[in-house]
């Protein structure tokens, strides 16, 4: 999932993010949820934000999909512009463009 950060939010981009699908998976759904239940800021079309207090609890949670075999890399790794400093609390769940 492609991300920026800019004073100490971390926005996903909306175009990455998991769709909710009535009816759908329900390992999709549950994470769409998951991301969603943590972000300080959500909107359809629009970027999600996470404030710093939760990307410990982000961290664990993608790296929790991830073992679970369900979703793949690229659902849940953060993917970091080469010019933005990955913050200590995201290393073990990003990777740079």
């Amino acid at each position: 999932m492609r991300v920026k950060l800019q004073d100490n939010i971390l926005f996903i981009d909306h175009e990455d993010l998991p769709p909710y699908k009535k009816g759908g998976s329900v390992v999709r759904n549950s994470y769409f949820w998951s991301l969603k239940s943590i972000a300080y800021f959500t909107s359809r079309e629009k970027d999600w934000e996470y404030d710093r207090e939760v990307w410990v609890a982000l961290a664990r949670m993608l790296i929790s999909f991830t073992e679970s075999g369900y979703l793949g890399d690229r659902e849940t790794l953060l993917e970091f512009p080469e010019d933005t400093p990955i913050p200590e609390e995201l290393r073990s769940v990003s990777s740079y463009l």
